[in-house]
């Protein structure tokens, strides 16, 4: 039996018949990893021991005839910004080389308690701030589907290890699409949460009111699973909520009939590749003759969304990014011979351990926040963010879901845009969902110069039952894979 290419609920099914033994399942996949990464790279780093002691573990109680959850030993990977306690967290960035997660993530905790194996840690753009994958201090990641082109990002470790088979499936954090981004270019399915719906205690702080850790599978029915386990309140998140997530695996056989989909027109104007627009169009003709009902509608401010996401991501960054002074923790010049004085070992600290790209958002947003100028960025910002939501919100009277492309275009080759801003324009149907706090899915949508394209699904707040009911129907139904 061929193990990479299985499913949870294959690999379920699997380990419940004894088809195989978990251990074998997972030493699989480390050797699938060992054999594998030198040519994505999409790990960082694996934990062998960790994996190979939890696999055990289910073992002894397959044995015992205890029932598993469907998610008992399956083999994962986690985004290396998310802690995993007595494990390496880096977030891709020289300054933290080293470090060791005192504690795990809350999502971790109930991964753990479901019984998931954790394979190792992956790669992506140093702290989260990229949309390539090209920004990890410690070498780009390459799209399994074309190894001169980049996964996506800042999530593209965890896409391209899904993509790659492996692991089975994969935690990423999203801030301005840094799930569904990746999951478009990868061709896999890519899950944004509500914010506020999976607790961020244990996520290495990017911006603190976009920040939300999500999930990559290989189906939309493997989505849910993991949505189920992950989505909990959390007293050491404040932002978490104290809403009772759904089964969300039993509301996908629910009907679509009735559904009222909205398609933006801002997200089908100038700048779509035309094939890529013509993918997701047949996916929506095909929606039509189901029954469902598509009407155009308007989000007027998304073309402030970028401006604003860009002005509000570097001013929380810079201010979550301060704690990486030398001093606390993480890579230090301190003892360095040519180290004057305190404020030297701030500046070469920082200078030496942090890359272009941060350095670059700590600037951006240091000088947003600064006096003169605050209310004249910053505030003004905040402002168009809350334009932003009630555009949405007025969408959410007249339709149930809204229906966009993901990325403008498929994957592009490694080094291929060297501008920041140009970098910045591939989240413009990525960065208003996310100031605006919404869920959001990536799926399979078809393919482009035989590189896999996405189709994002929208939501109202805490309505990942409905995004994922129509994702996976359309997965169903056109046989997406």
């Amino acid at each position: 039996m061929e193990l990479k290419n299985l499913t949870i609920s294959e690999v379920h099914q699997g380990l419940t018949k004894k088809d195989f033994s978990c251990l074998e399942l997972t030493e699989s996949f480390l050797e699938r990893i060992n054999l594998e990464n030198d040519r994505i790279f999409a790990f960082l780093n694996t934990t062998p021991e960790l994996a190979a002691d939890k696999a055990r573990h289910i073992d002894q109680k397959i044995a015992n005839g205890e029932e598993l959850d469907i998610i008992s030993g399956i083999p994962c990977a986690i985004k290396d910004n998310i802690l995993v306690k007595n494990q390496e967290a880096t977030a891709a960035s020289k300054i933290l080389k080293d470090y060791i997660a005192p504690y795990d993530a809350h999502v971790v905790e109930k991964l753990d308690e479901a019984g998931v194996i954790v394979l190792g840690k992956t790669n992506l753009d140093e702290f989260g701030m990229g949309s390539s994958c090209e920004n990890s201090a410690f070498g780009p990641t390459k799209n399994p589907h074309d190894l001169k082109r980049v996964p996506g990002g800042s999530s593209g470790g965890s896409a391209a290890a899904v993509a790659d088979d492996l692991c089975v499936f994969a935690l990423g954090s999203d801030t301005g699409g840094s799930v569904r981004h990746p999951a478009s270019f990868c061709g896999v399915v890519g899950l944004k949460p509500t914010y506020g719906r999976v607790s961020r205690y244990g996520l290495i702080s990017f911006t603190s009111s976009t920040d939300t850790i999500g999930c990559l599978t290989k189906n939309v029915f493997d989505c849910s699973l993991v949505l189920e386990e992950i989505a909990e309140n959390d007293l050491r998140d404040s932002n978490c909520t104290k809403s009772l997530p759904l089964e969300y695996s039993k509301e996908l056989k629910k009907d679509i009939k009735g559904l009222k989909i909205g398609l933006p027109k801002e997200y089908f104007a100038k700048g779509l590749n035309e094939e890529v627009k013509r993918e997701i169009m047949k996916t929506v003709k095909e929606l039509e003759n189901q029954g469902v009902k598509v009407e155009e509608i308007s989000l007027p401010c998304t073309e402030y969304s970028l401006a604003a996401y860009y002005i509000i991501n570097p001013s929380e960054a810079s201010a979550n990014l301060a704690r990486y002074d030398g001093i606390k923790y993480g890579f230090s010049v301190a003892k360095d011979k040519e180290v004057k004085d305190l404020y030297d070992v701030y500046l070469k600290s920082r200078g030496k351990g942090l890359g272009p790209e941060v350095k670059r958002r700590i600037i951006l947003g240091t000088f947003a926040l600064s006096s003169g100028y605050y209310d004249a960025y910053y505030k003004k910002a905040q402002k168009v963010r809350t334009l932003i939501k009630n555009d949405f919100q007025e969408a959410f009277k007249k339709v149930d879901i809204l229906i966009s492309p993901t990325t403008p275009t498929p994957a592009f080759k490694l080094g291929e845009i060297d501008n920041p801003l140009s970098m910045y324009l591939t989240d413009v149907y990525l960065a208003g969902i996310s100031l605006a706090g919404l869920p959001a899915i990536s799926l399979p949508c078809g393919k482009v110069n035989d590189l896999p394209i996405g189709l994002q699904i929208i939501g109202n707040h805490f309505r990942e039952d409905l995004i994922l009911r129509l994702a996976h129907y359309i997965e169903k139904s056109l046989n997406f894979r």
